[in-house]
């Protein structure tokens, strides 16, 4: 299983997947909105299987019905927090299959489950990937439970400076190595070890901290080193009169908006992700922003066609609530003209709108 856009975007999966099938015959699985993006940059979307958007421990247990062995396969910021990765995915899918990692980050091989033949496979790949070949240990727990009905939630192997997002919205950046988050009735009502983004946290309703996807940093870190431009990777756009709203969920894009043929964003960072993931598809975005970019997906691109709409600062939520209902009529798919789809925002948006752009096809040289 590879997890992660990093481990395709830097060749070590294509490289990986080539010395395991010498072992035996392999079924690559990934899952996930950024490693999608990776694969078809790379070009590598008809040697890779792309499961369902699910948790990595989810798709550990999904493999264990079909496979003798099971590898993990990502390249994690450090040795420590690529560890305390692996042996939190490898206890939250429960027993099962053997279970090894292979970090090309930490630059390590190890057992997370599993013993005898496993263990021996295990120092058989270290000394051929040239890699460490490391044991587990217990890891403190990151989640855990007061009396009171608190929930606190810890992230490890922290640089001080990332960005800290919860469910996609960003939240603050990290003062410290480690970034303490605790929430009382869905609610996130304290936050240690961090530069707190106030207008972040307002955009979380409803907050389900043992389940929620919290991360420190970009959501990809790397690029493919050959990427290709966004307009012709998978179809140009087609004129269709099918269109989705994305509202700060940019990671389910692939799945909110395909066959689509334009897709209506709300937020800088989900606009800018949801573009970019979009590009790939040949769908348009309209985004509604209000200048306050984080930058968490790194650099992105976007579909020629695509407009923007900058509203006043933290009018972003409140125009798109207006567009969800007004255009959308609370539904997530409508058919509709882009054009008229274009004027209607524009008009909603009213004496809050700052500024129209839109994106122009790159003429050649």
């Amino acid at each position: 299983m590879l997890h992660g856009p990093e481990i395709i975007d830097s060749g070590s999966a294509l490289r990986l997947i080539s010395y395991l099938q010498k072992l035996g015959p392999v079924r690559a699985v990934l899952g996930g909105t950024m490693g999608r993006v990776a694969l078809i940059d790379a070009g590598l979307q008809d040697a890779v299987q792309v499961s369902p958007r699910r948790r990595p421990s989810q798709s550990i247990r999904d493999l264990d019905a079909i496979c003798d062995i099971i590898f993990l396969l990502n390249l994690a910021k450090s040795r420590e927090s690529g560890l305390a990765f692996g042996i939190m995915i490898a206890q939250a899918s429960g027993k099962g299959k053997p279970l090894i990692q292979i970090d090309c980050g930490g630059r390590f091989v190890c057992l997370l489950r599993g013993d005898g033949e496993a263990a021996i496979l295990a120092a058989r790949l270290a000394l051929d990937l040239g890699l460490d070949l490391l044991s587990t240990y217990p890891i403190q727990s990151i989640c855990s439970d007061d009396e009171s009905g608190g929930i606190r939630r810890t992230l490890s192997s922290v640089y001080p400076g990332e960005l800290i997002s919860v469910n996609g919205t960003v939240i603050g950046r990290a003062a410290e190595g480690q970034v303490e988050i605790e929430a009382r009735g869905g609610r996130i009502v304290d936050i240690k070890g961090m530069a707190v983004k106030q207008h972040g946290l307002e955009k979380l309703d409803y907050v389900d901290l043992k389940r929620a996807i919290i991360r420190s940093g970009s959501i990809r870190r790397t690029s493919a080193p050959q990427k290709r431009d966004a307009f012709g990777r998978i179809g140009s756009h087609k004129d269709v009169a099918e269109a989705a709203f994305i509202d700060h969920c940019a990671e389910d894009a692939f799945e909110a908006a395909f066959g689509a043929g334009v897709a209506v964003s709300v937020g800088d960072d989900t606009t800018a992700i949801a573009g970019d993931v979009l590009s790939r598809l040949g769908i348009i975005i309209m985004g509604i922003v209000d200048g306050d970019l984080d930058r968490l997906g790194g650099s992105t691109d976007i579909m020629p066609g695509s407009i923007i709409f900058r509203v006043l600062p933290g009018y972003d939520d409140v125009v798109g609530r207006l567009v969800m209902a007004r255009i959308f009529k609370g539904r997530s798919r409508i058919r509709i003209a882009p054009g008229e789809l274009a004027e209607n925002i524009e008009a909603i948006a009213g004496i809050r709108l700052m500024e129209i752009k839109r994106i122009e096809p790159i003429k050649p040289e």
